[in-house]
C-alpha cells in the first residue's frame, strides 16, 4: 500500500513557519527554545554501520551536532560532546548517546583557543583511547549587521577562531590518533556559495571550510583518511534565534525550494554516510543537504 501523498511530500514534512520564537540574546540554547528542534529522537533508525567506532562532534549540545551524535550511537559509536558553556543542553545529548547504549562524554571549551582546541582531542582520547571520526560542526553565529563596518574587529576575529581556525588546531591535533579508515567531516554552509552580506563573516568561514576540506583531503588520504564536508542550506538551530530578529525568525526558512528549513535530523544521515564504509571512495567532496538551493 503506498503512503499518503502528503507523508510522501518532503515539503509537507517538518515544522513549518511561521515559528513563534522569539530571539535570544547571547549563546542561545536549545533549552530555551519554544519549537524545539527534531533530532530524529523519534525516528532514526541505526543499522551498525559505526560499530564500535568513536567520534568526536564539536557544536554537539545542540542543533546538527546533536542530531549526529544521536544518530552515530544508534549506529554504533561512542561520542565525545564538545560545547561552549551550553551545559544543559550538552547533558541531554549525552542521555541520548547513552540511551542508545552507548558511551558519551561532554568536554566544554571555547575553541576559540588553541590550548582548548588540543585539550578536547586529549580528553577524547583519554577516555576511548582513539579517534575514528572527527565532526567539526561548531560554529559562532553573531547578530545580523545592516552595515558592513558593523563588522568590527573583535567580532570578526572570533568568528575566524572559532569556524575555521580551530578546524586547523583541532585536526593537527587529532591526526596521531587516527587510524587507516578514518574520516573528518566539516561542517561548512551553503553560505559558502550563496552568502547573505549581513552575516558576512560567517560566510567567509564558511568559505574557507570548503577549500579547508578540499585541500586536506589530498593529504590525509595519503594515511588513509579521508575528509568531507557538508554543505546545509536553511537548518532550525539555536543558531537562528541568536541571530536573527523576531520578523526573520518567525519566516525562516520559507524562501526555500522546500517552503521550509530542514530540521538537524535531515542533516545527521549525511554525516553518517560520509563516516561509514559505503562512502569509502568520497574524498575532498561537498555534500549539500540545502533542500533544492543550489550550490554555486
Amino acid at each position: 500500500m503506498s503512503q499518503p501523498t502528503s507523508e510522501r511530500d518532503p515539503k509537507a514534512n517538518g515544522k513549518q513557519p511561521p515559528f513563534k520564537e522569539k530571539p535570544q540574546d547571547g549563546v542561545a540554547t536549545e533549552t530555551a527554545m519554544q519549537t524545539k528542534p527534531d533530532h530524529g529522537e523519534e525516528s532514526y533508525k541505526g543499522y551498525g554501520r559505526l560499530a564500535g567506532r568513536v567520534a568526536l562532534v564539536t557544536g554537539g549540545d545542540s542543533g546538527i551536532g546533536r542530531a549526529v551524535a544521536l544518530a552515530y550511537a544508534r549506529e554504533g559509536a561512542d561520542v565525545a560532546v564538545a560545547y561552549l558553556d551550553e551545559h544543559e543542553d550538552a547533558a541531554e545529548t549525552k542521555r541520548i548517546v547513552e540511551a542508545a547504549g552507548r558511551k558519551s562524554i561532554t568536554i566544554a571549551a571555547d575553541l576559540a583557543s588553541p590550548n582548548e582546541c588540543k585539550r578536547i582531542v586529549d580528553e577524547t582520547v583519554k577516555a576511548f583511547g582513539r579517534i575514528d571520526i572527527l565532526v567539526n560542526n561548531a560554529a559562532y553565529q553573531s547578530k545580523t549587521v545592516e552595515k558592513f563596518e558593523e563588522l568590527d574587529e573583535e567580532r570578526v576575529e572570533r568568528t575566524f577562531r572559532v569556524n575555521i581556525l580551530a578546524m586547523f588546531h583541532i585536526v593537527r591535533n587529532a591526526l596521531p590518533h587516527m587510524k587507516e579508515g578514518s574520516t573528518i567531516i566539516n561542517t561548512s554552509s551553503i553560505q559558502a556559495y550563496q552568502p547573505s552580506a549581513e552575516i558576512l563573516d560567517y560566510a567567509a568561514t564558511k568559505g574557507a571550510i570548503v577549500t579547508f576540506t578540499k585541500g586536506l583531503a589530498q593529504e590525509v588520504i595519503k594515511r588513509g583518511i579521508r575528509a568531507n564536508t557538508v554543505a546545509p542550506g536553511p537548518v532550525w538551530t539555536p543558531l537562528i534565534v541568536q541571530s536573527f530578529d523576531k520578523e526573520k525568525i518567525q519566516t525562516f526558512g520559507k524562501d526555500s525550494p522546500m517552503t521550509r528549513p530542514a530540521q538537524p535530523a535531515e542533516l545527521a544521515p549525511a554525516f553518517v554516510f560520509l563516516a561509514s564504509d559505503e562512502s569509502r571512495y568520497v574524498n575532498g567532496e561537498v555534500l549539500g543537504v540545502t533542500g533544492g538551493k543550489p550550490l554555486g
